[in-house]
């Protein structure tokens, strides 16, 4: 659906921007009726004594489904454990602590919001706002059914109520009401200091509220010529809009072990001024009450888990994208330290049983969203919401005066947005279970690689060297910039001849900033090999060198960004963000934890040139005998392109980073991937960066190895260099080693780290390898005497023994013990020093 284009808003608001304060402007409020799509009654297959007025849908040999007509709860036994679900909790009438819109809400299946023509959020349930209604409808699909929702009346909106109140007319308006009067107005408008107004609050003005607020206006004569004058007040036109509605369906099947649900992307209908943000699905699937013991999982960083009834309700409640951030949407300008989630899952471990949701598709716009008992109602859940159509802000100056406008994404999503529920038994009632049923899911569906044979004796030790990056220098007081090495081929082979000095041999080496102007690199249309680093024949001769030596050669590559203007035209070939300017990346300074806009962007590739550009590449190193290349970004950032002629949203974006990363390894090259995306797994041998933790949330009680236990024995990985991490010290860094099963890792250049100094990479502050030499090799060879003896084995089991200690299980039956602690601590008749660990267990 193409969203109505504000024409005469804008038009008129410009006018204002550059006209007098008498000038006026009309705002175009749309109205348009859908009707709900025609039913049938229900015919129930099969009853349930223990699920009175509920009727049998479809089942499997693993679970049962089972709908209410009249409400749309929906209810699924899993025959194994015996455990019914609900979408609904079925004492939800009882919870105190859930008042108004909230109690709307724990009885609704899907909540929507979205923008009003001033860009404001308004939001809607599938309770009041539908089947209080009577707006639901059903139609039976194979193995399930699909009900359809419509949204909203023909009765009165927040619309009839005046937009902007001045601070004179709202004091005029509260000394006529009553006491019940004032409470209505105070929550249907907030203070704008800025603009010295009051604003209609459109996200608190819905329900209950929305009717005291209406109420509260009609006492007191509020007529369409007292809404029309308010408008004039502040240059805008106003009159009574009427209602709004809105369609949304949502299937429910049964496959097998699973339910899945599907909100067809081509069931969501909206007026074209109001279009829908967000839509939250099934918020209250499995949730688990106060009494209950157990813990919510998310995918932040490398897993967490929030214990069920924590108490943390003064934090915030956990919100998280699904493989990160969409950078034409814009960068916080501060540095982010929050982890990402990689993986599209969520779950519920309860004492018996668990949940496990994977997003099969719209996982490129969808959120994972959980909360604790205590703060809204007295349940703990978690739930996706996804992204239907994308705002920001427009702003117009003129004589002095700002102003803000809407603009939106032009054209809805591309894809269904489809989550599959399994729902696990005693046996798996854990997150190791989960973490084995997604593993086990991702092997049906092709999606991680084969495993293969490990062919070295050793574990490997990760190395990163830096070839040259661009600096600014001076001649004779007049700034320019150079390209100086940090590490040649020549330096390099003197760090591996150390390395392997030193019995480390099983070395997988990442060489980054070594053509097309070192870590500014240009794009790789073309290829031409840094002579400040070696140059072409340097390339061949190290290439040579390390084939000899047995040694994987990773060459980094940035295909989605352009960390350099030269031979690159941001105006054609740059991301457009909806401000439809050229979506750029600035670089962090450290010290303000700022983003430094005095320092040149790097700018988003689009992405329908992404894969031209992998054609290029594999094109210009076929004469090096390269097999192997190191992914920057392709694995782990995705951006939509709002280009106005050729709109490209993420579902689109990560097909292209998909097609792109089969080109290689159709080409014959093996994939290193930097903070790989689950998208990526099928196609990657080592993943570099692996988040080791949570970004530690406050709502968050543990953080948990759940990307590992999902990956190894597929995929080899690490987390990033010690010489850049925030380990306090070397014995958290071999613990978190050996508990993660993560290879050694460190960054290095040949060169004095001062040369690093006030540039676009001045992050990489310790990076000389004479510093870190002998430690890196102390630190490999203790790692390394246990993970050589689980090598390609799966992590099978992860526990919390006592605080601060946990045991790791590897699939050959080794485990290891390790103990955060500064004492010792006795665990089942072991002793385990202080920082220290104690391996066991007989390797099968």
């Amino acid at each position: 659906m193409q969203i109505k284009k504000w024409t005469l808003v804008m038009v008129m608001l410009i006018m204002i921007a550059g006209c007098s304060s008498a000038s006026t402007s009309t705002s175009s409020i749309g109205y348009e009726d859908y009707d709900l799509a025609v039913g049938e009654p229900i015919s129930s297959r099969f009853q349930d004594q223990s699920l009175p007025g509920m009727k049998g849908i479809a089942e499997s040999s693993s679970i049962r489904l089972f709908i209410e007509e009249e409400t749309g709860v929906v209810a699924i036994v899993d025959k194994n454990s015996g455990k019914t679900y609900y979408t609904n909790p079925p004492e939800r009438d009882l919870d105190a602590l859930a008042m108004g819109v909230n109690k709307d809400i724990l009885n609704s299946q899907i909540r929507l919001n979205f923008y009003n023509q001033f860009g404001q959020l308004n939001n809607m349930n599938s309770y009041s706002d539908s089947v209080a209604y009577e707006q639901i409808s059903y139609e039976p699909i194979d193995q399930g059914i699909r009900i359809n929702y419509k949204f909203g009346t023909n009765q009165r909106s927040a619309e009839d109520l005046p937009m902007l109140l001045s601070y004179e007319r709202f004091e005029e308006l509260s000394n006529q009401m009553d006491n019940a009067g004032k409470r209505a107005l105070t929550i249907g408008y907030k203070e704008n200091k800025e603009k010295e107004v009051y604003e209609r609050n459109d996200s608190a003005l819905s329900g209950m509220q929305l009717q005291r607020a209406l109420e509260a206006f009609d006492a007191i004569g509020y007529s369409e010529e007292d809404l029309a004058k308010d408008a004039a007040e502040h240059g805008i036109t106003q009159e009574q809009a009427g209602s709004r509605t809105f369609l949304v369906s949502i299937e429910y099947k049964v496959d097998n072990d699973s339910l899945v649900v599907r909100i067809p992307i081509d069931s969501i209908k909206f007026p074209a001024d109001y279009p829908i943000h967000r839509i939250s699905a099934l918020s209250f699937l499995g949730a688990a009450g106060t009494e209950e013991e157990g813990s919510i999982f998310v995918p932040d960083g490398s897993g967490a888990l929030i214990h069920f009834n924590n108490g943390k309700v003064k934090y915030p409640a956990y919100e998280q994208s699904v493989f990160g951030a969409d950078q034409a949407l814009g960068v916080t300008e501060s540095a982010s330290h929050e982890l990402g989630a990689r993986l599209p899952v969520f779950g519920m471990v309860y004492e018996d049983s668990a949940m496990l949701g994977v997003i099969e598709e719209g996982a490129e716009v969808a959120s994972i969203n959980a909360d604790i008992s205590g703060r809204l109602n007295s349940y703990n859940y978690v739930y996706p919401s996804f992204i239907v159509i994308n705002k920001d802000d427009v702003t117009l100056d003129a004589n002095g005066k700002q102003r803000s406008l809407p603009k939106f994404q032009q054209e809805m999503m591309t894809s269904d947005f489809v989550v599959r529920y399994k729902f696990l038994s005693t046996d798996q009632a854990s997150y190791q279970g989960l973490a084995q049923a997604y593993q086990n899911y991702l092997i049906e569906h092709n999606g991680l690689p084969e495993r293969e044979t490990v062919a070295k004796e050793n574990s490997p030790f990760y190395l990163d060297l830096i070839g040259a990056l661009t600096r600014q220098k001076h001649f004779l007081g007049i700034p320019y910039k150079s390209l100086e090495s940090l590490t040649t081929f020549e330096d390099a082979m003197k760090i591996i001849d150390k390395l392997q000095a030193e019995d480390i041999d099983n070395i997988q080496l990442k060489y980054s900033g070594w053509f097309n102007g070192g870590l500014d690199q240009k794009v790789p249309e073309k290829v031409k090999v840094d002579k400040v680093i070696g140059g072409s024949k340097g390339l061949e001769e190290f290439i040579e060198y390390l084939e000899e030596k047995d040694i994987p050669f990773y060459p980094e590559v940035s295909f989605a960004e352009a960390r350099s203007k030269k031979g690159f035209n941001e105006k054609k070939e740059a991301v457009r963000n909806l401000k439809r300017i050229p979506a750029s990346v600035y670089p962090v300074d450290l010290a303000i934890n700022r983003r430094d806009r005095e320092k040149d962007p790097s700018y988003l590739v689009k992405p329908t040139l992404i894969k031209d550009y992998v054609s290029s590449y594999i094109d210009e190193v076929k004469d090096y005998s390269l097999n192997g290349i190191a992914l920057s970004d392709l694995a782990s950032k995705l951006h939509s392109d709002f280009y106005i002629k050729d709109n490209i949203d993420r579902m689109e974006s990560k097909q292209i980073s998909v097609e792109s990363m089969k080109l290689l390894k159709e080409a014959g090259f093996e994939l290193m991937s930097d903070k790989a995306n689950s998208y990526a797994f099928p196609y990657t041998s080592l993943i570099t960066n692996t988040p080791m933790s949570s970004s530690g949330f406050k709502i968050q009680d543990e953080s948990i190895p759940f990307y590992q236990m999902v990956v190894r024995g597929f995929v080899d990985y690490t987390g990033e260099p010690y010489n850049l991490t925030a380990f306090k010290d070397a014995r958290e860094y071999v613990l978190k080693s050996l508990e993660y099963g993560a290879g050694v890792h460190f960054e290095w250049i040949y060169k004095p780290n001062h040369l690093l100094k006030e540039t676009n990479h001045d992050h990489l502050f310790a990076v000389n390898y004479e510093l870190w030499f002998d430690q890196s090799v102390e630190l490999y060879h203790e790692i390394n005497e246990f993970l050589k003896q689980v090598q390609g084995e799966r992590l099978v089991n992860h526990e919390k023994l006592a605080d601060n200690v946990y045991k790791s299980t590897y699939e050959n039956g080794l485990h290891v013990i390790v103990n955060y602690n500064s004492t010792s601590v006795t665990v089942d008749g072991v002793v385990v020093k202080p920082e220290g660990y104690v391996i066991g267990g007989e390797q099968r």
